[in-house]
């Protein structure tokens, strides 16, 4: 195969001066046809794939183009004879290259002779492996062998060694079990002489050994002897209790025996002994004990005495002092301290007081007074606090020897205090968004007497309903007799007196009650609080919102271009203004006062009954407030704008002969401005956001209202058109200026209101300018007004021409015509006809409007 020989001619437009950046390429065509066979040959053998070639340059880097697997000769070509000149030196690289392939040749040549004993050589090299590991292997198996041998004469030598290791382990055990054995027998011969003799004194140490031996003899209990030493220590155990609850018996009769009881060293080792006995002897012991100390308590203060009723409550807690005072003075050393028994004896008076409590006032329901039902609750939760004082209340969990909690230095628990201390509830004007002091730690013994009185407290909850029926009437009447507040010169709305009085009467209840209970109770409670929180809202804050009144007046040109001084043509006064804006305050305070609440309650009351507690009902009701007043607001100035916006579109526009300063109906609408916002900004200074929902919802209402109106002023000249956007212009200024209007203080009104006033003024001013442009051609008025209005409406189009003044068959070719040229608007809309045009930017809109006072200056 012969490979075509290339030649490459050099264009007639090169030289070898040009200044051409491309380089020449030259070919060589003095190449054997044999070499180009000999490439073509090993380009087929050497053809290697990506890995293997990838492979050889990491072992074998080289820098050599003809290493590179994507070698191109031509290239290569190109780089050794870059220019014509070049071709000269032909021989000389020619040369090189075919010398650098015979040093190729050479090196081949010498690897693979190289390579001719390698074969030979590599199985010599095995052969001779193979029989080092021979050699190994009988090495390894002789050494195990003798390993082998050793551990046999290992275990001859050890043998006798393990016979006397476990001879003596078991001689141990055998005189260590005869030991036991020996003292099981001896203690049980002393346990049963002792029983008899009641030496509990020494019973008790030598009871607990005796146990502790006989426990080595649990897996000996197969032989007959010691089987029979187990029972005789279960009989002595068995004996000791009869014996002991005997004494016991004999030293504290029962009520009405002749015989006095009292303490001795004996039952004090009796205690001692029934520690170890079964746990059922200790636990009759102190039943009965107990039941024997109060036992004189049930008969003094049985249901039928006097005593019993709750009035004089404080003689039950009195009488319980008095017997554990006695307690402790004649018995406190008989019974074990981790007895705990004066807890015990407490706790118990507890159970019965709770019991007998309950059966009398179920008996005598119809006698429960409030003020005598808050007294025995007080006095009882005081004594539950001296109990959580005095006790760990480790017997109410059966874990005695529980070590006691410190108690604080200064408790914050109003329970925890004295039998003298205050009532709950006597803070004064406590603000419930107060940080919360740390909680005390909890009474154990909380609830133990006071719980019996939770089915009775709904005395306390209808009394709370009547007394906040009261103090609501007593608020709506103290209003109507000092009148709604005047008229003030300092800044910020009054809140009413009357919702903090509300407040506080609220936390004083919320407290009272959760120290009464914070079950069910407190869920009525709240249910009470929410119906007069919404009676406060209506009777107290929307009842006294003053009345809108639907006339209006009429506001002349001629009244209008008096511009009386001081012309009012508002609804409310200036009283009525302040009146509303001290609702809306108190209302905003009411709210977030009410959420506050909403979130005490819910610390007070149990877990389980917190989602029951929910108050967005009375939190919307005050919002509701707020919406009205300011609503009010709103409409007040509204009204206030009505005549003169009405005498705007009563002016004869048509007739207009030259622009001037600002019309008189604006002049009349920013005397409005300026005596009513100064007023309600000051009163609202603590809610400034409201003033600002205020102010946003006028112009909402005022904007609209005055494009109206603008549709209203037909026909309008040039001259009108011009007049009348001038007029729009300054109250888009005074629109703008509406937050801080009247103010020493100027403050950059919110980006949120600016934006509205920008946008609906901007429609105002482009209405204009469209009445302005001339309406022929036809085709460029239509362009003209969806450029500047983007409003697809025909009735839009249609009320602008008439305020142009066209007569009617004009109107019809106009309204064809801007059917036709409206744009398409993109598939899948359902409304009605709409357009996206972006509006010239504020920035654009003030340049037109600078240049088209220019104008109206030059023309006066």
């Amino acid at each position: 195969m012969r490979r075509e020989r290339h030649v490459t001619t050099i264009p007639e437009t090169s030289s070898p001066g040009s200044d051409n950046p491309k380089r020449f390429g030259f070919v060589l065509t003095m190449m054997e046809e044999e070499e180009f066979e000999l490439t073509e040959d090993l380009e087929a053998i050497l053809h290697l794939t990506p890995e293997v070639q990838l492979a050889i340059e990491q072992v074998f880097p080289s820098q050599d183009p003809l290493d590179r697997t994507d070698f191109n000769a031509v290239e290569y070509i190109n780089t050794l004879f870059p220019t014509e000149q070049s071709l000269a030196n032909i021989d000389d690289v020619v040369n090189k290259i075919r010398l650098k392939i015979r040093r190729l040749d050479d090196n081949i040549r010498t690897v693979v002779r190289g390579q001719t004993n390698v074969g030979q050589d590599g199985r010599q090299a095995l052969e001779e492996a193979q029989i080092a590991i021979q050699q190994l292997f009988g090495k390894i198996k002789d050494i195990k062998d003798k390993a082998e041998k050793s551990e046999q004469m290992v275990k001859e030598i050890t043998r006798d060694i393990k016979q006397l290791d476990h001879a003596k382990r078991h001689l141990t055990t055998s005189i260590t079990t005869l030991n036991h054995l020996h003292m099981l027998a001896g203690g049980v011969d002393s346990l049963e002489a002792m029983t008899r003799k009641r030496q509990y004194g020494e019973v008790a140490n030598l009871l607990q050994g005796v146990v502790n031996v006989l426990e080595h003899f649990h897996k000996y209990m197969g032989i007959p002897q010691i089987r029979q030493l187990s029972e005789r220590v279960k009989a002595a155990q068995s004996e000791l209790g009869t014996q002991i609850l005997a004494d016991f018996e004999e030293a504290f009769p029962a009520q009405g025996s002749k015989r006095a009881g009292g303490p001795s060293n004996v039952l004090r080792d009796a205690c001692l002994v029934a520690n170890v006995l079964d746990p059922r002897i200790k636990q009759e012991i102190i039943k009965k004990f107990i039941r024997q100390h109060l036992s004189e308590y049930l008969v003094l203060f049985q249901e039928n005495q006097d005593v019993a009723w709750l009035d004089k409550i404080d003689r039950r807690y009195a009488w319980i002092k008095r017997q554990l005072l006695d307690y402790e003075e004649k018995y406190g050393r008989m019974f074990p301290e981790e007895w705990c028994m004066t807890e015990r004896i407490a706790v118990e008076f507890c159970h019965i007081t709770k019991a007998e409590l309950a059966k009398v006032m179920r008996t005598r329901a119809k006698e429960i007074e409030v003020k005598l039902l808050l007294f025995a609750i007080q006095r009882t939760t005081n004594f539950e606090g001296l109990l959580a004082k005095r006790f760990t209340g480790c017997t109410l969990t059966d874990t005695p020897g529980q070590k006691r909690p410190e108690s604080p230095l200064d408790p914050t628990n109003p329970f925890l205090e004295d039998d003298a201390g205050e009532d709950v509830g006597t803070d004064k004007d406590e603000d419930l968004a107060k940080p919360r002091k740390p909680k005390a730690p909890d009474n154990p013994f909380h609830g133990i007497i006071s719980k019996c009185f939770e089915p009775h407290l709904y005395v306390y909850i209808e009394s709370q309903d009547k007394n906040l029926g009261e103090l609501i009437e007593r608020f709506v009447a103290d209003f109507r007799a000092q009148g709604p507040p005047k008229a003030s010169t300092e800044e910020g709305g009054a809140v009413l007196p009357s919702c903090a009085d509300l407040f506080v009467y609220y936390k004083k209840c919320m407290v009272q009650c959760s120290q009464l209970s914070t079950g069910e109770p407190m869920i009525a409670l709240t249910t009470i609080f929410q119906k007069f929180l919404r009676e406060y809202a209506w009777k107290i804050l929307s009842g006294n919102l003053p009345k809108s009144s639907s006339n209006t007046g009429v506001l002349t040109i001629t009244s209008l271009l008096k511009e009386k001084e001081g012309y009012e043509a508002s609804k409310f006064t200036v009283d009525e203004l302040c009146l509303i804006c001290s609702i809306l305050s108190t209302a905003e305070y009411c709210l977030a006062t009410t959420q506050q609440l909403e979130e005490k309650l819910k610390e007070k009351v149990d877990k389980v009954l917190t989602e029951r507690i929910n108050l967005t009902g009375e939190m919307d009701t005050f919002s509701t407030v707020i919406s009205n007043s300011i609503q009010l607001l709103v409409q007040d100035l509204d009204a206030a704008c009505d005549p003169a916006l009405t005498a705007m579109s009563k002016m004869p526009w048509q007739s207009v002969e030259h622009v001037g300063d600002q019309s008189p109906y604006v002049t009349s609408i920013i005397m409005h401005i300026k005596q009513n916002v100064p007023i309600i900004r000051d009163n609202l200074a603590s809610t400034r956001k409201y003033f600002t929902q205020f102010c946003i919802k006028f112009t909402n209402s005022f904007i609209p209202k005055f494009i109206n109106h603008l549709f209203r002023c037909k026909p309008i000249s040039m001259v009108g058109a011009e007049q009348l956007l001038l007029d729009t212009h300054s109250l888009k200024t005074v629109l703008l200026d509406l937050p801080s209007i009247g103010s020493q203080v100027l403050r950059k009104a919110p980006a949120s209101y600016t934006k509205i006033v920008v946008k609906g003024m901007t429609r105002a001013e482009m209405i204009l300018k469209v009445v302005m442009a001339p309406h022929e051609p036809p085709v460029v008025f239509v362009d003209n007004y969806i450029k500047l209005l983007a409003d697809g409406n025909p009735e839009t189009f249609q009320k602008i021409l008439d305020m142009k003044g066209l007569k009617r068959s004009e109107q019809s070719s106009m309204l064809e015509l801007f059917r036709q040229r409206l744009p398409t608007p993109p598939s899948g809309n359902d409304g009605g006809p709409s357009l996206s045009f972006s509006a010239p930017t504020p920035e654009q809109e003030s340049s037109r409007i600078r240049k088209l006072e220019k104008l109206i200056k030059k023309r006066l």
